[in-house]
């Protein structure tokens, strides 16, 4: 797969007003556009390839996710080229939006770099970090009707949709990483690919008074993973932190834009859906929750978790250059309840 060049995330500006707001108004699209696309990435490539990326929709693989470098099934996209890459990565780009699609690339890209920075023999590196490396598997039979979903998942990279009669009925767990989670080579020439996510947070915890802290900064000490990985439901106790409900104006402003961060990586019709399921359960009950030190290369963690959701962020390996971050849904992952 040739390297993809990195490109810079920008902000979304979303409507300010007593409820988040989607960009756009929509009508459930995203979920026949991934079975069109399915279906061309399926009739694009060999029947062998076939073999490798089809699994059953009850197939125990659908809920195997993890985001790092292992062994995986599913159909790399190194072994494409040609007409048949172009159809994964039509299917990759039918479950994001341009923003969204454009931070996975750049989370692909990053094991480029790691490919060039890290010890070891070449081979031993390229097999570990390969920008092609990143596998699509679909579960069931794609269609406009019925129950089917996919996953592209690699390294820093895990995205999962169920689909249910055209609808996407559910999207997660999403998970994006960062490995460099800063790359510097001077001045108005560093990329950070997950530091809007980052830097948002942070300005939550400098505006909080003595008493909020009190409630938001629950550690000086950060853990050194997100909760739950490779387990199929979220892993979460009761929300912890600054509700809403305690926050000033200009800190409800920025749980907006955070939130937005997220949410703009999606289709717009999914992405209304979440916030249909935010605004509904009430945007007041949502907790925000700092670990870890204050400052920009620091270790650190977050969480922002309100009755349906929880997303975690943390920057601890690598002298705090290593972010993980993802989204969960409380009522299950994977379109499934939640145990």
């Amino acid at each position: 797969m040739a390297v993809r060049k990195l490109v810079v995330a920008f902000l979304v500006v979303f409507a300010m007003g007593a409820l988040l707001v989607a960009q756009q108004q929509s009508v459930p699209k995203t979920g026949i556009g991934m079975a069109e696309a399915a279906k061309s990435f399926l009739s694009a490539i060999s029947p062998e390839q076939v073999k490798q990326t089809t699994f059953k929709y009850e197939d125990p693989e659908r809920l195997n996710w993890h985001f790092i470098p292992r062994e995986r099934k599913g159909l790399p996209l190194k072994a494409l080229e040609g007409a048949p890459l172009q159809a994964a990565n039509k299917l990759i780009r039918s479950g994001l939006s341009e923003t969204g699609y454009d931070q996975a690339l750049n989370v692909m890209s990053l094991e480029e770099v790691l490919y060039l920075i890290e010890p070891g023999e070449r081979a031993y590196r390229r097999d570990r970090r390969d920008p092609g490396k990143y596998y699509l598997s679909i579960f069931g039979e794609p269609s406009e009707t019925g129950l089917w979903g996919w996953r592209v998942e690699g390294h820093h990279l895990c995205l999962n949709f169920s689909i249910k009669d055209g609808k996407v009925i559910a999207s997660t767990p999403e998970f994006f990483g960062a490995n460099p989670g800063t790359i510097d080579a001077g001045k108005e020439r560093q990329i950070r690919v997950l530091g809007p996510e980052e830097d948002i947070a942070r300005q939550i915890l400098k505006l909080c008074t003595a008493e909020q802290q009190k409630l938001c900064w629950i550690s000086k000490e950060a853990p050194g993973e997100v909760p739950g990985p490779n387990i199929a439901q979220p892993v979460v106790s009761d929300a912890i932190g600054l509700p809403v409900s305690k926050m000033s104006d200009d800190q409800k402003k920025l749980l907006q834009d955070l939130l937005g961060e997220y949410l703009k990586n999606l289709p717009a019709d999914v992405e209304e859906e979440r916030l249909k399921s935010l605004n509904s359960a009430g945007l007041d009950k949502i907790f925000f929750a700092w670990y870890g030190q204050p400052d920009l290369h620091q270790s650190h963690h977050y969480r922002v978790q309100g009755p349906t959701f929880v997303i975690e962020y943390n920057n601890t390996q690598n002298n705090a250059n290593h972010v993980h971050s993802m989204w969960r849904n409380l009522a299950g992952d994977f379109g499934l309840p939640a145990k």
